[in-house]
């Protein structure tokens, strides 16, 4: 082979090894909404919550069942004499019974729905918990992508400074003054510098928390689509608080609680009369004579009325205490809409001052302020605050619009209503 076809060849595979390699380090964009799909399918703290519900419905088909019936054997030996204490007879003698445990009326289906309401609770905690976690997708996503356009900011503004302390060095400026804007610079950008750090640091924090939710490697690379999502006006407050007392789940929790405690109080009330045991039994005897006895038996504990004061009454004490934590929940629910309803107005009000291009005419006027201050018509100072204005405005405008989807989100895990959905999204600025 030609040694420069050879080389030619090289240099092919070299650039395509090196074109793959970058794209398998490259990682994809992905939509909030393909991550909240991942989360609810890999999350490792979801199959707790899955675990529970199944015992909950295995000790329901338990929970209505009778014991299972019980066998009694017995044996012996036994000697017959007559009057005069003559032998009369030996032989062996056996008892066999069957017994079956039967309780008060009532007090099977008392259990039964005490189980049920174990399941119910169960599936109250596995919603609440799948809502809450597609909740925390989407807010961590919003603060990686915002995360990664901060830094990405910061660093361009940072890169500015440093290229044009470069080129001020190499014009070897003369008097005090050129030499203290080169010192202004570099100062800013070192502080630059130190600010895009700490948005890298935010960066890699919002992926691990990403990857934890939706059950990846904390180290999987991870690049968010930048979407932001549409911040509706929120409904009326009376209409918020009439839904969270429907479908708020820590309330619908401590209602089933109540409602549980409740049978447990009628349970401890039945509980005052024993189960009694019921089932046929036989006996035999080969003594002086072969007898057969075939008969039912019935057991039970003494004394029949069981004293149960104590039991009753710390089942209605629990049901009190469950009475009180159902009426503070609600009062903190009714606190944590409140909250966020105004927390949300506030932020939508913040970003209402926004036009909807003003980021992008920060970014155009330092672009700007950076050519003119290179040919002399910018001063230093108004460079710099441009500049410093420009990286501040981007991280304002995130940050207002984090917090507001924080607070709807906030809302909807306190009403039960769908106030964010897949389609509320908005494409961000490239």
């Amino acid at each position: 082979m030609n040694p420069l076809n050879f080389r030619w060849l090289c240099s092919l595979l070299g650039i395509a090894v090196a074109v793959s390699l970058s794209a398998a380090e490259t990682p994809v964009e992905v939509a909030p909404e393909a991550l909240v799909s991942e989360a609810l399918e890999a999350n490792a703290e979801l199959g707790f919550y899955q675990a529970q519900l199944e015992g909950a419905k295995a000790a329901t088909r338990l929970a209505g069942r009778l014991d299972l019936p019980k066998a009694e054997l017995q044996g012996g030996q036994i000697r017959s004499k007559n009057l005069d204490h003559s032998m009369a007879g030996e032989g062996a003698m056996w008892v066999a019974s069957v017994r079956q445990s039967f309780e008060w009326p009532g007090r099977l289906g008392l259990r039964k729905a005490i189980a049920n309401q174990d399941v119910a609770l169960s599936t109250l905690g596995l919603e609440a918990f799948r809502r809450e976690l597609s909740g925390k997708v989407r807010e961590n996503a919003l603060g990686l992508a915002s995360a990664e356009e901060k830094s990405r900011v910061a660093r361009a503004v940072a890169d500015r400074f440093r290229a044009l302390r470069e080129v001020l060095v190499q014009r070897d400026p003369a008097g005090i003054a050129p030499q203290l804007e080169v010192r202004i610079l570099e100062a800013t950008e070192l502080t630059l510098r130190r600010r895009a750090s700490e948005f890298a640091l935010a960066v890699d924090a919002e992926r691990v928390r990403l990857n934890l939710l939706r059950g990846a490697a904390l180290d999987a690379p991870l690049q968010v689509k930048r979407a932001l999502p549409e911040l509706p006006e929120r409904p009326a407050l009376d209409r918020l608080m009439a839904a969270a007392n429907t479908n708020n789940f820590e309330l619908r929790t401590r209602a089933a609680e109540l409602v549980q405690q409740g049978f447990r109080v009628d349970l401890a009330r039945n509980e005052r009369w024993p189960a009694f045991e019921v089932g046929p039994m036989t006996m035999g005897q080969d003594g002086s004579t072969l007898d057969r006895i075939v008969g039912v038996g019935v057991a039970f504990p003494l004394p029949l009325w069981r004293p149960r004061t104590a039991n009753i009454a710390a089942a209605e004490a629990k049901r009190q205490q469950a009475v009180a934590v159902l009426a503070v929940a609600r009062r903190e629910v009714e606190r944590r809409v409140v909250s966020a309803a105004r927390g949300y107005d506030s932020r939508l009000a913040e970003l209402a001052h926004w036009r909807s291009d003003v980021v992008s005419q920060f970014e155009s006027a330092a672009e700007l302020a950076d050519r003119h201050y290179r040919l002399g018509a910018v001063p230093a100072t108004t460079y710099i605050e441009l500049q410093k204005q420009y990286l501040d405005a981007v991280e304002a405008h995130l940050d207002t619009r984090r917090e507001a989807l924080a607070a709807l989100l906030e809302l909807e895990q306190a009403t039960g209503l769908s106030l964010v959905s897949a389609s509320n999204t908005q494409p961000a600025r490239p």
